[in-house]
């Protein structure tokens, strides 16, 4: 009986050793075996405010190099480094980065410098649960309120756990828990991270296969900007209509509402509706008209505030209003876009005012045309041109050329 056991021992000693050997194999073979990317992106911008500064050229560009792992028992890795070059520096690169050019040149707010952009490790308990830890990004919905800021060369990211399921029958769910926020202005700036205890909670529920809504809830205590402390609670209603044969209307309703958190020292209440439609043709045209507001809370004389979001997508290409006004802000704003072969054509006009007291704040036309040259390779002009209204803003030219590169 003895040596009986000592035999059972010894095989599952040895079977135990073969198991550990294979399972080490399979993890080498899986962090071996991933996919490497390459991205380049190289890109022109130019400045011109009526603002006494001069006006900024600025050559910059980005190389981006990422890794992601094959699975192994359902994990999975994923590293993410960018570096930011100058090749032209007219320019303000901002928040400090460049004390040589504040108060001579407009700002251009792509820092030089290195950054790990994301690194982060994902399992899936099934099919219908994934858990993600590390720096990572986040974007939800149309990224208005939580968002990734792509547009400028270093990405805003997210140290955090995210866990994502559609468990509920027609539900994609999502919740994530941030600690850190890594900024747009990069790690060389004092401003480049903020530390958060934030919690946020987005449900999409598909009503039928053309509608969905999209109730969420975003609670931001900020430690190192106690002022957009907030928490938002709002839904989102998008869907489709049928306009004819291969024509479609697009619509969206979303309204929120926002209070002060955490460390706040301010106590306020400020709302946010959006309204829009896009008509779409078969033909390549299609024809938009949107209403956005953001509300003040004028007897505390605070305003909605989106201190996450991706900010150049809304109100703007020029960038304006980064800091919703004191008065809140309306915005009116008609698009027009039209595929011509290869190419993406964008057309939109803003019209700016107060969400209070009626002042005009501005107009504003964009423009913007972009092809993929091929399937690694692409181009983008792009205009962005403010007409003020107000004191409080002064007229503002942008134009950008931009080169991509994917491999």
């Amino acid at each position: 009986m003895k040596r009986n056991s000592i035999v059972l021992l010894s095989a599952a000693s040895l079977l135990s050793s073969v198991v550990l050997a294979d399972e080490s194999t399979s993890l080498a073979s899986a962090v071996s075996s991933g996919e490497a990317g390459v991205n380049l992106r190289a890109r022109y911008e130019m400045v011109d405010a009526d603002n006494g500064l001069k006006d900024a050229n600025a050559l910059t560009a980005r190389l981006r190099l990422n890794y992601k792992t094959a699975e192994w028992q359902g994990w999975s890795g994923f590293a993410e480094y960018d570096h930011v070059f100058h090749a032209i520096r007219d320019f303000n690169s901002g928040f400090g980065t460049s004390p040589d050019k504040e108060g001579v040149y407009q700002t251009v707010v792509d820092p030089k410098g290195s950054d790990l952009n994301q690194l982060y490790l994902d399992y899936a308990f099934s099919d219908d649960w994934k858990l993600r830890v590390g720096r990572q990004r986040v974007l939800l919905d149309n990224q208005r309120f939580v968002g990734g800021v792509g547009w400028r060369q270093n990405e805003q990211t997210y140290d955090a756990l995210s866990v994502t399921t559609s468990a509920i029958a027609r539900t994609s769910l999502m919740y994530a828990y941030v600690g850190q926020v890594r900024r747009i202005t990069g790690q060389t700036s004092a401003s480049g991270s903020m530390n958060v205890d934030t919690h946020l909670l987005n449900a999409k529920v598909a009503i039928n296969d053309s509608w969905s809504i999209t109730p969420y809830f975003y609670y931001i205590d900020n430690q190192d900007a106690a002022a957009t402390s907030t928490a938002t609670l709002g839904a989102r209603l998008t869907g489709d209509v049928k306009a004819g044969e291969g024509n479609k209307i697009s619509l969206v309703v979303e309204l929120a509402t926002q209070s002060d958190a955490g460390n706040n020292p301010v106590s306020y209440d400020a709302g946010y509706a959006h309204l829009g439609a896009m008509w779409s043709m078969d033909n390549g045209l299609s024809l938009g008209l949107d209403y956005e507001s953001l509300g003040t809370d004028s007897a505390n004389s605070q305003s909605f505030r989106t201190p996450l979001a991706t900010l150049h997508a809304f109100q703007g290409w020029a960038d304006m209003f980064l800091a919703t006004p004191a008065a809140g802000i309306d915005d009116i704003f008609a698009t027009v876009k039209y595929k011509a072969g290869k190419w993406d054509l964008t057309g939109v006009y803003h019209d700016f005012s107060g969400e209070t007291g009626g002042g005009d704040f501005g107009t504003e036309f964009d423009l913007s045309a972009g092809t993929q040259i091929s399937k690694n390779y692409g181009i983008l002009f792009k205009g962005a041109f403010f007409s003020s209204d107000s004191t409080s803003y002064v007229d503002t030219n942008k134009f950008w050329i931009m080169f991509t590169a994917n491999y």
